[in-house]
Order: C-alpha cells, then structure tokens, then sequence
C-alpha cells in the first residue's frame, strides 16, 4: 500500500487488535462484529474459560470464528508493504537509494563498505525522478507517435512527387514532340522548294550539255576528209545557218538558287508559323492548390469538381474542406485580366485571392479575409463576395466572366464579354500578391477554364 507517513501511521492503528494493541494476524469476525486475532482468542477463551469477546464480553456461541479474508489480506499487504520498506538487516526504513547498485538502503546500511562512494539521494527524490521520466516518456511517445504519422505523410509526399515528376516529363515530351514534328515538317516543306529550285537549274544545264554534244559532232566531221566530209555533211549548210542565227547565249536572270529567299530570317518566318498552333492562355492553374476533389486538366488551364477524393499528400498550400484552387501567378502591380468560361454551370465562384489567405478549415470568401470574388447560387443567383454578400443583377446569363484586376488603382471588376456591360468592381488597398480564384463546385459536372 503505498501512502504517506501519516496515512500509514493511521492505518497501522485501524490494523491493530482492540484487545492487546498488536496488528491483526489471521483475524476472525465474532458475531458481535469485532475482529480479534485468532492466536490472541484462543489463548483469551483459554484464561477465562469463557467465550466472550476481549472488546465488549458478549458471549460467543461459535467455538471456531470464521475468518475475516477482507480484512486479513488488508493486514497482509500493509506487513508485506512494511518489510519491503524496511531494511532486512537492521529493520530500519529504507530511506536512501544506491544509484550505483540500484538498491534501496536505511541510513545505517550506506555506511557499509559496499556502498562507500557510492551516489546515494533520497528515496523521495528518486520516486519524484522516475515521476518525470515517467512523465518525459509519455511526452516522447506522444512525440514519437507525431514523428511517424508525419514520416508516412512524407513518405505519401515523396510517392507524389515522384508521379507528379514522371507525369510532367511525359507532358513535355509530347508537347516538345508536337514542336518537333511541325519543325520537321516545315524543314521537309522547305528542302523541297530548294530541291525544285535545283531541279530548274539541272534543265539549263542539260541543254548546254545537248548544245556541246552538236558541237562536238560537227568539229569530228571537219576533220574529216574533204570528199568524207562532203558525203556525211549534206545537212551540215542548214545546221551550220542555225547554229549561226542563234544569239549570243548568255546567262538567265535568275538562275542561280535565291539563297536569301530560302535563309533570309527563317527562324522569324518559322516562329510566327509556330504561333498558329500554339495557344497562348493568361492563367495556368497551380495543381499543388487545388482541393484533393477537383481535377486540372493536363495543360493546366481547366478545372472541374469530379466527386472523387483524391490520394494527395495535404500539404500547406492545398485547399481543404473548400473546393478551390488557385493560379500559378500572382499579381503585385499593374493591370492583368483574363475571361473564365463558366458555361451552363449553376454554382461557382471566379475572382481574386491574395496568396497568404487561410487555406485550411471554413473559408469565408470577402474582402476582410482576402478574397475579392463574383459568386453565382441556385443557377441565378449572382452575388458579390462582401460581408455581407452584395447581390447583384445580371441581364442575361453569361457564359462567360471577363475578370479585371488593376492593381495600383485597388480595382477588381467583372464583365459580361459578350458586350463587356459591368457587372460589379470592387474598389480596396492591395497588399502582397493577388493569384486567380476558382472554384467549380460539384453540379453539373462540368469544368470552369
């Protein structure tokens, strides 16, 4: 039993025969209620030859008392705590604790020799020690159990990582691949104008070749003799009269290959083509914002609320419960707009967000927390995102919201684009970086870009 002195002191007494002071072994229970030790009884009943209680004399008509168990292993404990708590050597109370051997010492046993020099403190002190380490090994538990659910939550990180990695590569592969395949196409498209060029080139040069070759022949007959000559040359007066007729020949304008025409800024030439097949979007989305139930489209220019939770490491920048996502860029001067095509969708809301609002938890989205938004409820509903929301009347419905953000003039307004008619602006101080804010919401389905 572990209590303090006064308590045990207390105790011994409740522990003690009423009859003869002493502490109470093998206690029995008479019927007048009081327990008296069974040695103390018998040799009592023995003496007076009469089967009283030693307390109050009622006469008993048991001759042998039933033990009295509840309070016999009272008594057991409590002389069981005692010589623990006493030195088996001299009976005195174990007060000092021996660090060296871990052994618990009265005041006389730590002047033995085998424990001279010894770091002796109070047992007092050592409880109250083992209290603390106690107490540091639930904090260090506690700690250890933070430490691993954050060891897994870096584990689902790095797996992450590692898909988004492998996924970006194969995205740019098949971008660059794209860009390939139109530069190969525009080299094919260019080598064979040259190669027609050339071709052109080739025909004037077979004619002089045909032109040498009668040349050739007719010198091969002159050295001939004169009567051969005469008998092979009957023609030779009417070639000779066109060969002489011909004009001087001279070189064609234009013969050569245009180099200039085929090198001439042919890098500028390729890149404005280039420009047709890429399209060039004002707002990228940040995947690494977006709540674990919406889903970006691969060119990062779409989102749409898919229903289906996402395994996605929680990380500080990821919107949740709301679901919300953020552009990659953000804005700290200047004039910057961008149109957000929200289609036939009942609910969603576009606008702005400075990039230290609250990200985790309920989100309400006005000015004072950070968020300068148009919100659309219930398919016709429109309402500017003050406190409290401001509604506001749209003429007809748009399939599309032009957003508008001049940054030093603390502006952010809506437009309509189909006749850019107003639809609300905001007017506010701005601090820090203003990023694009969207959120989708689940009905229909659908996706806002």
């Amino acid at each position: 039993v572990d209590t303090e002195k006064g308590g045990s002191s207390s105790l011994d007494e409740e522990l003690c025969c009423s009859a003869d002071l002493d502490i109470l072994k093998d206690p029995v229970i008479l019927k007048c209620s009081h327990s008296i030790a069974r040695a103390f009884l018998q040799k009592f009943w023995e003496k007076k030859k009469s089967q009283e209680c030693p307390v109050c004399k009622k006469k008993s008509s048991v001759n042998d008392p039933s033990l009295n168990l509840v309070l016999k292993n009272i008594v057991d404990n409590s002389l069981k705590h005692k010589s623990a708590s006493c030195c088996s050597f001299h009976e005195e109370k174990l007060q000092l604790l021996c660090e060296d051997d871990q052994e618990l010492l009265c005041v006389v046993s730590q002047t033995a020799k085998k424990h001279r020099n010894h770091q002796l403190c109070p047992v007092e002190e050592a409880v109250q020690d083992k209290k603390d380490l106690r107490a540091s090994l639930i904090l260090l538990k506690e700690n250890l159990e933070k430490f691993t659910n954050v060891k897994q939550d870096c584990e689902k990180t790095i797996k992450h990582i590692k898909s988004q990695s492998q996924h970006t590569e194969k995205r740019i592969k098949e971008e660059f691949e794209k860009l390939h395949q139109f530069l190969r196409k525009e080299e094919e498209a260019r080598l064979a104008d040259l190669r027609r060029e050339e071709m052109q080139e080739e025909n004037i040069s077979k004619q002089v070749s045909t032109l040498s070759e009668k040349i050739r022949d007719i010198e091969k007959a002159m050295e001939a003799e004169d009567i051969s000559f005469l008998k092979v040359g009957d023609d030779f007066p009417t070639l000779f009269c066109v060969f002489c007729s011909l004009q001087d020949p001279e070189l064609p304008s234009g013969a050569l290959i245009d180099v200039a025409k085929h090198l001439g800024s042919l890098k500028i030439i390729v890149w404005e083509k280039m420009l047709g097949i890429v399209q060039y979007t004002p707002v990228t989305l940040d995947p690494n914002t977006a709540h674990t139930k919406l889903s970006v489209s691969d060119d990062l220019t779409s989102v749409r609320h898919s229903g289906v939770k996402q395994q996605l490491p929680d990380s500080p920048e990821r919107f949740y419960p709301c679901p919300c996502v953020l552009g990659s860029e953000g804005f700290n001067s200047g004039k910057h707009s961008w149109v957000v095509e929200v289609g036939d969708k009942t609910e969603w809301t576009v606008g702005v967000a400075k990039g230290s609002v609250n990200r985790k938890g309920g989100i309400i989205c006005s000015p004072e927390d950070g968020f300068w938004v148009l919100n659309l409820k219930n398919g016709d509903e429109y309402k500017a995102g003050t406190s409290p929301a401001t509604p506001v009347s749209v003429e007809r419905k748009p399939q599309r919201i032009r957003v508008q953000l001049d940054y030093d003039r603390g502006e952010v307004s809506f437009f309509n684009p189909t006749d850019m008619s107003l639809i609300y602006t905001f007017k506010d101080t701005f601090t820090g970086n203003l990023f694009p804010f969207l959120c989708p919401y689940l009905n229909n389905n659908e996706s806002i870009k």
